[in-house]
């Protein structure tokens, strides 16, 4: 017991004897634990930065993505004209996207069809044969366009609210007021809505009746509204907290042959343009008339904008 305490109080009087040693240990022990969280941090970032320039320098192929907005209601099936048809063209080389919006009256040649109507083109497919609705669609727009869809992304109403809800609704400038007196209700009935001029934070109902409302306007203003919507949801997608729910919204409502190899090559462009997108809407000004009447794409002017956008 004597010797223990000795040692004891021989210890306590190295120290005393020695501060200076005791304090350089303490300081090499928190610079030891600075180095380790400094590591932990910057392993993570050095590997993102390797990962991104060896994607810069080796980039995946341009993609054309054909999305579908079906209109239709929950249990109804896919065998129903569209509501909006986008073209979005990634090209990761680039980091460039642009998203092509095109009318529902917009006539355009299908194979063995003729001219048609665009948003009838994926019901025309799906009573051909079950689906394939987006690959006829997809072989329209090569053969009028030129531009060859790679992918596809199909869903109707519900699978829009769930995938807006899914980031946590998305927040809109909405540039002027809009009345429609007589929104249509899944029930057949219609209904008053208002939006406001200025932000407002929409969730998935909200966002589904802005992109949807056609009545004070017409149809190419309700697609630049649509255009808006895609790019707030894109913006969303930079907080990976949502990612999780996104993915469970595709995988239950929207019908997609993107791989999540895809989506995941074909999120850095989108993620680094913040949502802000090259768009068109093919308008009055990219129309021309034949000879039925029919409202047709000025190829003459849309090429040129096509070319370098899309593949």
């Amino acid at each position: 017991m004597a010797a223990v305490g000795r040692g004891t109080l021989a210890e306590s009087g190295s120290e005393r004897q020695h501060p200076t040693l005791s304090s350089n240990l303490r300081r090499g022990c928190r610079s030891r634990w600075r180095w380790i969280l400094f590591a932990l941090v910057m392993t993570p970032v050095f590997c993102c930065g390797w990962s991104l320039l060896i994607y810069l320098i080796f980039p995946p192929s341009p993609t054309d993505i054909l999305i579908l907005g079906l209109d239709s209601r929950a249990g109804e099936g896919a065998a129903a004209r569209t509501d909006s048809i986008m073209l979005l063209g990634i090209n990761p080389g680039r980091l460039q996207v642009s998203l092509l919006s095109m009318p529902r009256d917009l006539f355009i040649d299908v194979p063995g069809y003729g001219s048609q109507r665009i948003n009838t083109i994926n019901l025309l497919g799906e009573q051909a044969a079950p689906g394939s609705g987006p690959a006829l669609l997809a072989a329209s727009i090569q053969a009028t366009f030129g531009v060859g869809v790679d992918r596809f992304v199909r869903l109707d109403f519900q699978g829009f609210v769930r995938l807006i809800d899914a980031v946590g609704g998305i927040t809109i400038d909405v540039e002027r007021a809009i009345v429609d007196d007589a929104y249509p209700t899944e029930d057949g009935g219609t209904i008053s809505i208002r939006f406001d001029p200025g932000l407002q934070h929409m969730d998935g109902e909200r966002a589904l009746i802005y992109a949807r409302t056609r009545h004070t306007e017409d149809d190419y203003q309700r697609a630049a509204r649509q255009q808006q919507v895609i790019s707030a949801l894109a913006g969303r997608l930079l907080n990976p907290l949502v990612w999780p729910g996104v993915l469970a919204a595709i995988g239950s409502s929207v019908e997609t042959d993107l791989t999540i190899g895809d989506m995941l090559s074909l999120s850095v462009p989108i993620l680094a343009n913040r949502g802000r997108f090259d768009q068109l809407v093919i308008d009055r000004e990219w129309i021309v008339g034949s000879a039925q009447g029919h409202a047709m794409p000025n190829l003459e002017r849309l090429i040129p904008w096509l070319r370098p956008r899309f593949n």
